[in-house]
């Protein structure tokens, strides 16, 4: 009887697989990443795409990825670049498909069920890789290509083999199997952190300050008055007021508030972000963090992570890294004390001659001292900036002068939001190159700042063209009203767009080199470059017109705003200097070093290098510092100043040889912009600009430090 029991349990049990393994077989018929329906330029299809889709997608893209990798490694044919690396390449399309769209919403529109997937697929996602890339029968086979298999290649193919070995050995090919194990624990608890971070920091972000009585906001428009009403009528507490605040230290708001203490409660809010002991309370995890990148860095044969994971950057370590921070940091001290001198003696001028100024005064009395010098009004000047204007009339038509590109909006492609609008890139010829999509607005679902991603990266050997989204976070307008953009919100647009054009240029093979998949200090440099463009004569003229009377804005005007905006340019640089500084300090640490106040241990950095200034924070502090914690820019955040460096070395060059050219565009996207990481990055800058090695000195002239 007991026997013929555990028979039909095994039966039972047996049919309960079959029948579970049929229904994953019926939903994944429908999953839209594991079976995408034909779209344009493959293009994902949100009008298919739930939530429901991703953890299944996500389970079937690993399983079939580990498929295609088993079948690379048990060939018995000899590793060839073509049964290697280049399989490598075509392999894990499903998981590409469903994690390009799983992140972009995450970051763009996000909810607390895509919140519950990131939390639990981002550690499984990291065992995953770490399962290839410590792969030891897998990794034999790249080195093989590397070491005998590269006779005859292209030169391309030559470098993404040495980028496959360089970057398996990175991720420790070269450990032993113990080592290999302590590794992938760390990465797992490192992916669970980072995971849990951007969360809590998007939570904190979100929460607003709240004011009581309207004289408080006392310098507002009307309609930023009601959106501030708003905003707290939506938060539960009508009748009062509220302002969300940025990712930024530095609130934008502050420089229109007349009440003092307004604008320290908005900005002590801002820096205690995540600092607390609330339940937004980062602190634990960044020094975790710390330790497991020490650890990890450690294991991997390097001191510390900042030179671990710079090996293949630019900079090379992190002493370079932190060297050049030192270098502008001693020179744009003068300049940051002169400022702050300057401004508070003509703060002094309306409040006293015992008025210090602090932090949360900078910006104030920095735009009445523009007004005052230059006669420059910001709202005066936002109706110049309509974003439409300024995408259409602005951006495109600088990429139409330079490389030829037209841009045509398409209706018939599906959006995550309907903000978001698409455009087809079109070269010369006419020919499609590239789909774009446009998110623009600021909304609760979204992260702070502005960036780009692919949908899908360029690749010949795929038969893919690029499907790019550029992410903005401007004030979305009333319905039926413009919306108008202050300069720095121009110049964003111009910067994310530079980084839309590194990769809709991009003409190569293999999708692991092309478009932006370049070193992080090289990464900055086609956007910080397409900056330049937005205060271009011919381009300004075409965009920066009225809101209301679409006359362009008087020369006079723009002259102004052009020599106001190289005003205040010692806080801008300083901000960046601290930041970066910050962040190369706490990858500087080796296993050992303990950190137990966080706050302390950030005043300590910014000493060592004359950088604690409390008149000047950073730009972001620890606790909220999303770059480096949960974005990827850990120890690379130093490369938006080093590729700015590029970037000005390179303008400099443009200027020198006539401007802006179709010729000059055309020689920058042949040789800079097309080739992706193809080859050497500095041989590429040489053959452009003639230089060994980049020069500072267009960048200190460029931030007025000369």
């Amino acid at each position: 009887m007991r026997r013929q029991v555990i028979m039909l349990l095994a039966i039972a049990m047996m049919l309960t697989a079959c029948n579970k393994q049929k229904q994953q077989q019926t939903d994944l018929a429908d999953n839209p990443f594991v079976h995408p329906s034909e779209t344009y330029m493959n293009a994902p299809d949100f009008t298919k795409i739930k939530a429901e889709h991703f953890a299944p997608a996500f389970d079937e893209g690993m399983r079939q990825h580990n498929e295609e990798i088993a079948a690379i490694v048990d060939n018995a044919e000899a590793p060839t670049f073509t049964n290697t690396i280049e399989a490598l390449e075509r392999a894990g399309q499903v998981l590409q498909r469903t994690s390009a769209v799983f992140f972009a919403l995450t970051s763009a529109d996000t909810n607390d069920e895509l919140r519950a997937i990131e939390e639990e697929y981002v550690p499984k996602l990291t065992a995953h890789s770490d399962e290839i890339m410590l792969n030891d029968k897998l990794f034999a086979r790249i080195k093989t290509v590397y070491e005998t298999g590269l006779e005859g290649l292209q030169p391309d193919q030559v470098r993404l083999t040495k980028q496959y070995y360089d970057n398996y050995v990175k991720a420790g090919a070269n450990l032993s199997a113990e080592d290999k194990e302590k590794l992938k624990k760390l990465n797992g608890e490192e992916a669970e952190l980072t995971a849990k971070f951007g969360n809590m920091l998007t939570d904190a972000t979100n929460v607003p300050v709240f004011f009581t009585d309207k004289a408080q906001l006392d310098g507002l428009s009307d309609s930023e008055l009601q959106e501030a009403a708003d905003l707290a009528k939506e938060e539960g507490k009508e009748g009062q007021w509220a302002i969300r605040l940025v990712n930024t230290t530095q609130q934008p708001v502050m420089a229109k508030l007349n009440n003092r203490d307004t604008r320290k409660a908005i900005l002590e809010a801002s820096i205690n972000r995540c600092n607390n002991g609330d339940k937004y309370d980062t602190q634990e995890i960044i020094k975790r963090l710390a330790t497991l990148r020490a650890e990890k860095a450690q294991l991997l044969g390097f001191k510390t992570f900042a030179d671990w994971t710079l090996q293949d950057a630019l900079a090379k370590n992190g002493e370079t890294a932190r060297n050049f921070l030192d270098r502008l940091a001693k020179l744009y001290q003068p300049k940051a004390a002169e400022d702050a001198k300057m401004l508070e003696e003509f703060a002094q001028k309306s409040e006293g001659p015992d008025f210090k100024l602090e932090a949360y005064d900078w910006a104030y009395y920095a735009e009445k001292m523009r007004k005052e010098q230059y006669d420059i009004d910001e709202t005066q000047l936002s109706e110049y900036f309509v974003l439409d204007n300024v995408l259409h009339d602005g951006v495109f038509y600088a990429a139409n002068k330079l490389y030829g590109l037209t841009f045509e909006q398409r209706t018939d492609v599906s959006v995550y939001n309907p903000d978001v609008t698409v455009y087809d890139v079109k070269n010369e010829q006419g020919e499609v190159i590239a789909l774009y999509y446009f998110d623009p607005y600021a909304r609760p679902s979204k992260s702070g700042g502005a960036w780009m991603s692919n949908f899908v990266e360029q690749s010949t050997l795929l038969g893919n063209k690029p499907v790019i989204y550029n992410v903005c976070n401007n004030k979305k307008p009333a319905a039926g009203q413009p919306c108008l953009m202050t300069w720095d919100e121009v110049t964003t647009l111009f910067h994310e767009f530079g980084h839309a054009l590194h990769g809709m240029l991009s003409t190569q093979t293999y999708p692991s080199i092309s478009g932006t998949n370049v070193s992080r200090d090289f990464v900055e440099f086609p956007s910080q470059f397409n900056e330049h463009w937005a205060s271009e004569p011919t381009v300004f003229a075409n965009y920066a017109k009225h809101y209301k009377t679409g006359e362009q804005m008087p020369a006079e005007l723009r002259d102004k705003m052009i020599a106001a905006g190289n005003f205040n340019q010692a806080y801008s640089i300083g901000e960046n200097i601290a930041a970066s500084l910050i962040d190369q300090c706490w990858h500087a640490l080796a296993v050992g070093d303990k950190v137990d106040d966080v706050q302390a241990f950030e005043q300590e950095a910014l000493t060592k290098y004359g950088m604690l200034n409390a008149q000047i924070p950073p730009r972001y502090r620890s606790p909220y510092f999303r770059h480096i914690w949960s974005n990827d820019y850990s120890a690379g955040y130093y490369s938006y100043l080093w590729s700015e460096a590029v970037d000005n070395e390179v303008y400099a060059w443009i200027e020198a040889h006539g401007g802006m050219t179709r010729e000059n565009g055309q020689r920058l996207a042949d040789i800079l912009l097309s080739r992706g990481n193809s080859e050497d990055l500095m041989v590429l800058f040489e053959q452009f600009t003639g230089h060994k090695e980049v020069d500072i000195e267009p960048l200190l002239r460029f931030r007025g430090l000369r």
